[in-house]
């Protein structure tokens, strides 16, 4: 499948979700490192597979050739999990698009949500918007790995749910929920409810899939210096969705872990007391060193990622590598830590200096294993 002179990684990992899961809810210091990521950019991805020929034998014609390619890339990469939720569940937002300019150029331009005003604005734009019918969501890939994932991966439960947060934003815009909720609680209220109405079923079906050992929510709430709305505001909007995200995973035996941008220390206890969460994923270094955190709340919580997107930008691949060993020889040891960026692998990124932290990751070698 892929020509060993070009092999870019020096250690060989074969996939081990169980292990996995272990480390992510800290029982001890795992045998290896375990990688995660949110999401790779579909460039990205491109570009690795033509990099390192891994569709050979595909037939790019096939319904399952997005899925046989995820597996192929996954595992190439070390991952021990695709990521899958239900089928596309389309939520019509205003949108501004712009020239990509990033090294893997996005053929459609880089979107942006309109930060002024959404869809729904009035009680009479939220009664025309056209809310996606649950019944009509579709499982199709959920269903094709069930059968042909390998035995040694498994699904992480993720895509399209749970942005609770972001959605409210999304949906009136940045600028009118920021007014409404001084003048239009009941209006704010009503959004989060149906947005609950929602996800629960979504996440009901996700989880009758034997093959998702771990759910993962995303929902970026803060910005640089605090939450995008009050932590009383999160507690009353937001976070009741994550705790019935959290309450379901548990009781189908699986982990909740959460995305979520920004500045949270305001409800970082609320996230984990109350919530429920088992890991926190997005660290950047302008808000939070992952390193700082495995003393206090990495005793508590899975830390997941933290490798800054910035610094992986504009540093040397020297500097990266000495970046990742630093980082796991502090927050390795108990378990509760996998390497990743500190967000997602952008199309920006160099992927050179993505493939050497991954590298770096695979190379190290667990203290006492």
């Amino acid at each position: 499948m892929t020509h060993k002179h070009e092999e870019p990684f020096a250690v060989p990992i074969t996939p081990d979700w169980e292990a996995f899961r272990d480390c992510i809810m800290r029982k001890g210091t795992p045998d290896r490192v375990h990688h995660i990521e949110l999401y790779l950019d579909g460039e990205v991805q491109d570009a690795i597979c033509r990099r390192y020929h891994l569709l050979d034998g595909l037939d790019s014609e096939d319904p399952a050739f997005p899925l046989e390619r995820m597996i192929r890339a996954q595992r190439f990469l070390g991952y021990d999990y695709v990521r899958q939720g239900v089928d596309a569940l389309e939520m019509p937002l205003h949108r501004a698009i712009t020239e990509d300019t990033a090294e893997f150029q996005r053929s459609g331009g880089r979107a942006y949500v309109d930060e002024v005003k959404g869809p729904i604005t009035t009680w009479e734009e939220f009664e025309q918007y056209p809310w996606p019918n649950i019944d009509e969501v579709t499982t199709h890939a959920l269903e094709w790995y069930e059968h042909n994932l390998p035995d040694d991966m498994c699904v992480v439960g993720s895509g399209g749910f749970a942005h609770f947060a972001e959605y409210l934003t999304w949906l009136m815009g940045y600028e009118t929920l920021c007014y409404a909720l001084y003048d239009q609680r009941d209006l704010v209220a009503a959004i989060a409810d149906r947005l609950m109405d929602i996800y629960v079923p979504m996440l009901e079906r996700i989880l009758q899939f034997d093959r998702v050992k771990i759910v993962w929510g995303s929902d970026d709430m803060g910005f640089k210096t605090g939450p995008m709305i009050g932590p009383d505001d999160l507690r009353e909007f937001v976070l009741p969705g994550h705790k019935k995200m959290a309450e379901m995973s548990h009781q189908a035996g699986c982990p909740y872990i959460l995305h979520a941008c920004g500045n949270l220390f305001t409800i970082y206890e609320d996230l984990i007391e109350d919530v429920g969460i088992d890991g926190k994923h997005s660290f950047e270094d302008t808000i939070e060193d992952v390193r700082e955190l495995k003393p206090t709340y990495g005793q508590r919580i899975a830390l997941l990622g933290g490798i800054d997107v910035d610094f992986l930008c504009r540093t040397s691949e020297s500097a990266i590598r000495q970046r990742v060993r630093d980082t796991l020889d502090i927050c390795m040891p108990g378990g509760g830590y996998c390497l990743g960026t500190g967000n997602s692998v952008a199309n920006y990124i160099p992927l050179n200096h993505y493939l050497a932290m991954v590298d770096e990751g695979r190379k190290y070698r667990v203290r006492g294993a």
